[in-house]
């Protein structure tokens, strides 16, 4: 599913005929807003669904969106170049190499377990990861006496010996593993399975919890969503915001009348995450744009009122939520006009992925244009050269 580099032809040329610093400002800056955001994995990978692959043909429109947002892309950076951007990791971090079995069995021997974390250069959210959660104490104790992290970068060319034994390279064990967001971790057991996924950045008292579930547990016995619920506190309480939502919580979501794709918020009441969506994100303009584009439906991802469901099923919507792995509040979920799932957003984003998100669902690109981290760097390039300043984390 991953193409290559999502880096632009301006950085190509000018990295390979020399650059001024004015030049080198410009690049830094572009990858900057190429943000991190990208496809969500397959139900293969972490049992959530990828982008439909049944569609044979592209809508015009769906075309003529991905060939605006997407002209002048390049392969990647040449030979031996690196990207502007790099954050520095912990000393702590495992100095491995890359043998996956063999990191497994290293660490099973100090009664640890691995931690696979994929990342690229230029990503405030990997950044944000490292210095805010690696710069807590608790965490850091949580993460050095229970694992040894491993650094992989998802656009890398060193050699990684994977799951199977077989030699290949950081980009493509990260292709394998369908590594669409940065950072993702990948938590792995005595055995190299993979116990959690974690995909985007995890608020630092969420990312402890996944640390003292993913230490201990194994993924079938009790699912983390199941151990989420039980030791953080209570959603009993709160409001949930469905005023921005067109449809009610209760209308047949296998009914309607298919014009426009579906888009639906899970949410859970006493929700920072999900108050700063509504109250902020959802409320500026250009999201409004976007957010017109859909029929939309806020679902509490832990009531037992039944919902009837894309797929014509009628459950309650926590048992919906179960069976499509929702973890985090808020995820957005996106079905096509058939009722298929084809892409969600979960974990912190922001105004700017948030958009980009609706829009590469709602133009139809993700029809043409499988790599959602191509998609977001050019799309916040051509709004650059429209004159309109992206701020990533805004």
């Amino acid at each position: 599913m991953l193409l290559a580099e999502p880096h632009l032809r301006l950085v190509n040329l000018r990295q390979r005929h020399g650059m001024r610093l004015l030049d080198g400002l410009l690049v830094a800056l572009l990858l900057l807003l190429s943000g991190c955001g990208a496809e969500a994995p397959p139900a293969t990978a972490v049992n959530q669904p990828v982008a439909s692959q049944t569609a044979t043909t592209t809508p015009p429109a769906a075309k003529a969106a991905v060939a605006e947002v997407t002209e002048g892309l390049e392969e990647g950076l040449e030979e031996g170049l690196v990207n502007p951007g790099y954050a520095e990791k912990p000393d702590w971090f495992v100095n491995s190499f890359l043998d996956i079995r063999e990191d497994v069995a290293e660490a099973a021997a100090e009664d640890k377990r691995v931690i696979l974390y994929f990342y690229q250069d230029g990503c405030p959210y990997c950044k944000k990861l490292l210095d805010i959660n690696l710069s807590q104490h608790e965490t850091v104790e949580k993460l050095r006496s229970r694992f040894n992290v491993i650094a992989l970068n998802m656009w890398g060319d060193r050699e990684v010996s994977g799951f199977d034994g077989v030699a290949t390279t950081e980009k493509a064990f990260a292709r394998a593993q369908r590594v669409m967001f940065t950072p993702t971790l990948l938590f792995l057991n005595e055995k190299g399975d993979i116990v959690l996924r974690v995909n985007g950045y995890y608020a630092p008292h969420e990312f402890n919890t996944a640390l003292d579930y993913a230490a201990v547990h194994n993924g079938s016995e009790r699912s983390f969503r199941d151990y989420y619920a039980e030791v953080a506190p209570s959603p009993a309480s709160g409001k949930l915001h469905a005023d921005v939502a067109s449809l009610k919580s209760d209308a047949p979501l296998d009914r309607l009348d298919g014009e426009r794709p579906l888009l639906v918020f899970f949410e859970q009441k006493d929700c920072p995450p999900c108050d700063a969506l509504h109250l902020d994100v959802l409320r500026r303009p250009e999201s409004r744009e976007q957010l017109v584009r859909f029929d939309s439906v806020l679902i509490d991802m832990w009531s037992q009122d039944p919902v009837q469901r894309p797929d014509g099923k009628i459950s309650s919507a926590a048992e919906w939520a179960r069976e499509l792995d929702v973890k985090y509040a808020p995820s957005l979920v996106f079905f096509n006009r058939e009722g298929e799932e084809v892409f969600r957003a979960e974990a912190y984003l922001r105004s700017f992925h948030i958009q980009s998100v609706m829009d590469y669902v709602a133009s139809g690109a993700y029809l043409e244009q499988p790599n959602f981290q191509r998609f977001i760097a050019s799309r916040a390039e051509a709004l650059e050269a429209r004159g309109i300043h992206i701020d990533l984390m805004d």
